[in-house]
């Protein structure tokens, strides 16, 4: 058995970050909808805008997701393939 701390630690960082149900519904979200922004994440979260960026903000700093500017608008896709791994997962496709 391989014990590499390293890597034990970047997976824990991950579960923190996606410990929360809003924040786990985000990034389920934004792998099956390959991105989206904070109006429609609120429009299916039913939170407000300011609880969805606190949420977008510690994922944002785990390095699970990442913004794109596309015009007044924020595109959020996840970009870390072990975070995808792990929803995918939690949640087989059907």
């Amino acid at each position: 058995m391989d014990f590499n701390v390293n890597e034990y630690s970047r997976v824990s960082e991950i579960l923190k970050a996606l410990g929360h149900p809003a924040r786990l519904c985000i990034v389920r979200g934004l792998i099956q909808n390959k991105g989206c922004n904070v109006s429609f994440m609120q429009n299916c979260l039913s939170l407000p805008q300011s609880t969805i960026s606190q949420h977008i903000s510690k994922l944002k700093a785990a390095g699970i997701i990442e913004g794109s500017r596309n015009g007044l608008e924020i595109n959020y896709t996840v970009v870390d393939d072990d975070t995808i791994n792990i929803i995918n997962t939690l949640f087989p496709l059907e």
